[in-house]
């Protein structure tokens, strides 16, 4: 299998002013050595996995105005060559200089925020691609009205593996499991895995997100937008288009800017990679953002496909999906698209950002720290913390950041999933297992069904791809892919689902609450974590994976989609097995586990016992409830008890009722399933 990795730069405009060879640069003042310690400390990143021929460029708060009055531009004149600042002018006209263009256009809508952000005094200087980009970058830093300059780095897509379109991926398995017309819905395993040995024989039931009961008290809500920030997302997909976000203020196909928001026929989102509309690459090189936009919300219940995790009920309530397109076939994948698609996701309504790209892990050169990713605050950075202080949903006070930890086999996440401040996705297989490929360990929150294509293919009897990701693919057709890629849109799917929830409910959270609740409402995967696992790798190799490795290193646990609603909705989840009877003592779920009750009574709904597999009802006995589950599953148990009671006293004290969510796994551990 060939892994999906792409490395690429920014395509430049053909017209060079003139070769470097030609023209001699000019170093900026100080700069003459490139050892000047102030020179060296404006620099962020490094040339080594930089685009050639382009730096961003972040000048001085006192500066800026000089550059802004230089830069403008007439539609008849085309870009601007000149900062206003002559001496850098000098340096950039010696390097071939094609352009001098605010990084960030003008919102008037937005403006005054993105001037407050400092975000308008990033520029992208565009120059000839044979010029020696260290030297030029430490000439334009040793003047004084530039603050930092910047290596606009390359980021990869975290997808791999080979996509399987469904058609080769056999018959649908089973029909049973939601109230869902979409014919695929039996292949999803990642959203109800019943534990069909028709996809693998090694599959586990309950190795999922735990769709079917979540689904049963929210689908999704048109009111949250999800950015998908990647190659662009088919958004005239059968499965897709009517959650596609629309901006409502554009006239598709007039190349005006109707709304002033700085984009021309943005109605679905952008191509920030050549700046113009969002662009299919045809081939399965264009698929990527697709299938992740699918599992986040492909539309449910239309008779049509897929399902996706947040994709409504088929009556046009499905979260919505804008395409932030940084990839476009091998091109794309810059510091620079990445910073202008997550501003435009901030300035045009999106609550999450699903990310499933990242700098390689570990690397040489590469972003290893926090503090190394901190430093000089980047454009892309800076766009992040933009779009977090940004309120898009009433539930939240600001954006949600989800990332795709990588796909090296390596012992932390890649940057920026890594940073403190976003969420960073581990993938798990349909056995509870980590995926072979998965990143893992410092950096890593949580971890989602990625599929492992490559662990089925030890099995000749059974179509590899089935224990993949299905989802919707270009051409408007359906796949198979695996990757953190593909475990990511999971919890930004969850993530739509806790906010849709949330807004039905009148419930409001911080968005530190919020990312609070998606990183505790998780089932353990721990115990998976010994022994080991064979599997094909890329050169059909047989390959042994000894999974301890992994072991309190894939994040808090899995997304379980059930449990986030129950915390959004303050009631409590207590896990319990599926293959024993299991003890409750209530008292320890309230307060501190001191609470001075006497139980009374403890009832379950017809149809939670169905999905729990319990055939008596719960028992009380002294301070604890009985209960015997035999199936995977979840349901609500009510309890009523009495504070404040005296034994022989004649004082009855206060009947309380309280609700309680009854989590069944295979196992459970005493530490309520964290890792």
């Amino acid at each position: 299998m060939k892994i999906l990795k792409i490395f690429a730069g920014i395509m430049f405009p053909a017209m060079i002013m003139a070769s470097c060879a030609e023209k001699e640069l000019m170093p900026g003042p100080g700069a003459e050595s490139g050892a000047d310690p102030v020179v060296e400390s404006k620099l962020i990143f490094t040339s080594e996995n930089a685009a050639r021929g382009s730096l961003l460029v972040y000048f001085s708060a006192e500066a800026v105005s000089h550059v802004e009055n230089s830069a403008m531009t007439r539609s008849d004149e085309g870009p601007s060559t000149r900062s206003g600042i002559s001496g850098l002018d000098a340096v950039l006209a010696g390097a071939g200089v094609t352009s001098v263009e605010r990084l960030f256009p003008v919102d008037e809508r937005n403006e005054k925020r993105t001037r407050a952000a400092g975000l308008h005094r990033w520029y992208m200087v565009k120059f000839d691609e044979s010029a020696d980009l260290d030297k030029v970058a430490r000439a334009v830093a040793g003047f004084s009205e530039v603050s930092n300059v910047e290596f606009c780095q390359k980021v990869e897509m975290e997808g791999t593996g080979k996509v399987v379109p469904f058609s080769e991926g056999g018959a649908v398995t089973r029909t049973d499991g939601a109230d869902f017309n979409d014919p695929m819905l039996g292949n999803q395993w990642h959203y109800i895995n019943t534990g069909d040995t028709d996809i693998y024989s090694g599959i586990r039931e309950g190795a999922d997100v735990r769709c079917e009961e979540a689904w049963k008290l929210c689908t999704g809500d048109p009111r949250v937008v999800v950015a998908v920030v990647d190659d662009c997302v088919q958004w005239d997909h059968p499965d897709l288009a009517a959650n596609m976000w629309t901006n409502s203020g554009e006239i598709a196909g007039n190349g005006i800017d109707d709304d002033g928001n700085g984009f021309i026929d943005d109605v679905h989102g952008y191509n920030f990679v050549n700046n113009t509309v969002l662009t299919i690459t045809s081939g399965d090189e264009g698929v990527h953002g697709t299938h992740v936009a699918g599992t986040v919300a492909a539309v449910n219940n239309n008779g049509t496909g897929v399902c996706g995790v947040a994709g409504g009920s088929g009556n046009g309530d499905g979260v919505r999906i804008m395409s932030c397109q940084i990839f476009q076939g091998e091109t794309g994948g810059s510091t620079a698209a990445t910073a202008r698609a997550i501003k435009y996701a901030a300035d045009n309504g999106a609550a999450i950002i699903q990310c499933s790209f990242g700098y390689t892990a570990g690397a040489a050169g590469g972003i290893t720290s926090d503090t190394a990713f901190e430093q000089g605050v980047s454009a892309e950075k800076q766009a992040i913390d933009y779009f977090i202080g940004t309120r898009n949903c009433d539930a939240v006070n600001g954006g949600i950041v989800i990332f795709a930890a990588g796909n090296d086999l390596t012992g932390m996440s890649a940057y920026p999933g890594a940073y403190q401040d976003y969420i960073s996705v581990t993938a798990i297989s349909c056995d509870y297992t980590p995926a072979c490929y998965t990143n893992y360990g410092p950096g890593c929150n949580i971890a989602a069904p990625g599929g492992d294509q490559y662990q089925s293919l030890l099995e000749t009897n059974y179509n590899s791809s089935a224990s993949g990701v299905l989802s919707t693919i270009t051409s408007g057709r359906y796949g198979y892919l695996h990757g953190t890629s593909m475990a990511c849109p999971h919890v930004s799917g969850v993530a739509a689902l806790g906010l849709s929830y949330a807004l039905q409910t009148g419930k409001t959270f911080t968005r530190e609450q919020f990312n609070s609740i998606l990183l505790s409402s998780v089932y353990g995967i721990n115990e998976y974590c010994t022994g080991s696992k064979r599997y094909v790798n890329d050169f059909g190799q047989l390959t042994t994976l000894t999974l301890s490795r992994f072991r309190g290193l894939m994040g808090t646990g899995a997304i379980d989609a059930y449990q986030v609603l129950m915390n959004i909705r303050g009631t409590t989840c207590i896990p319990v097995s599926a293959s024993s009877q299991s003890q409750i003592r209530v008292a320890d779920y309230i307060g501190d586990g001191n609470a001075q009750i006497s139980l009374t009574s403890a009832e379950i709904s017809a149809a939670d016992k169905a999905n729990l597999g319990i055939t008596s009802d719960p028992v009380i006995f002294g301070d604890n409830i009985l209960v015997s589950c035999s199936k995977v599953g979840s349901g609500i148990m009510t309890v009523t008890f009495r504070a404040g009671t005296n034994s022989g006293s004649g004082m009855f004290g206060k009947t309380v009722t309280k609700e309680f969510a009854l989590v069944s796994r295979a196992s459970h551990s005493d530490n309520g399933g964290w890792l």
